[in-house]
């Protein structure tokens, strides 16, 4: 996945740790990456391992970052997530354990269906000069 060392839990932000270590969620049209058009690799932000592409992004109107699957999917574990009520599937990086958002059925029918909803926080931007650029 990649050679970065993963982050102990004391070198990470508060923020960080709430939704990464805690499933915390930030608060909507908040994050860094729910508006962001730049092409690039979103990676781990705990790990840096690769998890989604900016060709994959699109303008969900949730807030978030929303991809329609990850780069790899031997990077991502999804998970069955029963807390507060409802039925979800959460997302977590599969090097680190990280909770990074959830996966819904009511994403583009075009793009298989699927919207990762994904908490910014969780993701850094490696920005690249070419690719496809995000919608």
């Amino acid at each position: 996945m990649t050679s970065q060392p993963i982050k102990k839990n004391e070198e990470l932000s508060p923020e960080l740790y709430g939704v990464a270590r805690r499933k915390g969620t930030e608060a909507p049209f908040t994050g860094k990456y729910w508006d962001e058009h730049a092409r690039g690799m979103y990676r781990c932000a705990v790990c840096g391992a690769e998890l989604f592409s900016s060709g994959t992004k699109f303008d969900s109107g949730t807030g978030w970052p929303s991809f329609t699957e990850p780069a790899n999917l031997e990077h991502v574990e999804l998970r069955p997530d029963d807390d507060h009520g409802m039925h979800r599937t959460e997302v977590a990086c599969k090097r680190c354990g990280a909770h990074l958002g959830h996966v819904f059925d009511d994403g583009p029918e075009d793009k298989g269906g699927k919207r990762y909803c994904i908490n910014s926080v969780c993701l850094d931007l490696e920005k690249t000069e070419t690719g496809e650029r995000s919608s």
